[in-house]
């Protein structure tokens, strides 16, 4: 019964591996990966390569063919049984044959869970499943909060000295961390929907914020600026389509429509978020990014935009670079601003942290520790 248990996670860990080879590519759909084995052999495998590319059963009972007929099925998602772009999963399991069905977790999505998995065992087949269940929702935690409570999954991603600095006094940023910490920021930028910023950065730093991996397969996430007031320059970067990603401006009420119009005439995307008359509340920001369909939210801000969207609650996972240096100043911008904690019962804590290396640079990897009954 071990042995058996063993050969499940053994087989779900390599379903989950070829799910993963599609980050950034399938959304707004979940990363799926699915194995075929018969005789403990593996005769099959497949991923959902992209958005309206078959589904990862069909793909592994293509390279299967004929030899299908009485194996296992581990797919790291439960099977679809309705029709989308392609046809029900459930159904081309059934035609091939297939003796027992493993997955990794219930689809959250009130189309398909538990239905799928109920259509296979009514149809006699032998069905297992939570087999590695946490890796598999962590793999789509943004497919998940997305279908849960229709807003992306935000990451904010901070680069600082070990004390904490964003930048010196005179405001140089350029660079804390080191290259090989600045390229995982690329394959970031490769894997999420959208990058976020605030105005100031921009008036700042003027940066393209493109994926640049110098790969032939490297897409570019959409742009989105918090600009209260529109002040971005129509000659900024961001604008001037560096990029085929579309920009997405977030104003207030107040903007000038002067601007927004020229900023439209130039492609720039535009949401008016209500909210305080000069102010754009990130958490309404977020749910309109959602009802976009965008599934995942990288926060790459200054001290000021990092404090509003902890404050406002709509941060999922902390990533801090920490570089081993030290700037120092009192006056020199922290990785959070605004007025600070009172006390420390009100800290942001997290959660399931990692820690990683990278040469000479650390991340620290968390997730926010939610208070009970918070989403």
């Amino acid at each position: 019964m071990v042995r058996a248990a063993e050969a499940d996670q053994q087989w779900m860990r390599r379903a989950l591996d070829l799910a993963a080879r599609a980050r950034g590519r399938t959304s707004p759909n979940p990363m799926v990966g699915a194995v075929l084995v018969k005789d403990g052999q593996l005769i099959g495998e497949g991923f959902h390569a992209y958005t309206g590319s078959d589904h990862a059963e069909v793909a592994a009972l293509r390279d299967a063919g004929p030899a299908a007929t009485g194996a296992t099925l581990y797919v790291s998602l439960e099977p679809c049984c309705h029709y989308g772009r392609t046809p029900p999963c459930v159904d081309q399991i059934l035609q091939a044959g297939i003796r027992r069905v493993v997955a990794a977790c219930e689809d959250p999505n009130p189309a398909v869970s538990g239905k799928g998995i109920a259509a296979l065992r009514a149809a006699g087949l032998s069905v297992d499943v939570g087999v590695l269940a946490e890796e598999a929702e962590r793999l789509n935690e943004a497919f998940f909060t997305h279908v849960r409570t229709g807003r992306p999954f935000v990451t904010l991603k901070v680069a600082a000295s070990l004390d904490g600095k964003i930048a010196t006094r005179t405001g140089e940023s350029r660079w804390i961390t080191g290259e090989s910490a600045r390229r995982r920021v690329h394959q970031l930028r490769n894997e999420v929907d959208a990058v976020l910023v605030g105005i100031g950065t921009v008036l700042r730093d003027d940066p393209l914020l493109t994926t640049r991996l110098g790969i032939a397969d490297q897409r570019d996430p959409i742009r989105v600026i918090v600009d209260n007031l529109a002040r971005l320059p129509l000659r900024a970067k961001v604008v001037n389509r560096a990029s085929t990603a579309p920009t997405i401006l977030a104003v207030s009420q107040m903007a000038p429509r002067t601007k927004l119009e020229a900023l439209e005439r130039e492609g720039v995307q535009v949401i008016v978020v209500e909210s305080s008359p000069r102010r754009v509340s990130l958490e309404r920001l977020i749910e309109a990014l959602g009802k976009r369909g965008i599934l995942s939210v990288m926060i790459e801000g200054g001290a000021e935009i990092n404090a509003s969207a902890l404050r406002e609650g709509i941060v999922d996972k902390v990533l801090v670079f920490l570089a081993p240096t030290l700037i120092g100043g009192k006056s020199t911008p922290t990785a959070v601003g605004g007025d600070g904690i009172e006390s420390l019962s009100q800290a942001v804590r997290l959660r399931d942290v990692r820690i990683e290396r990278f040469d000479g640079d650390i991340l620290v990897e968390g997730y926010i520790q939610r208070m009970m009954g918070t989403p």
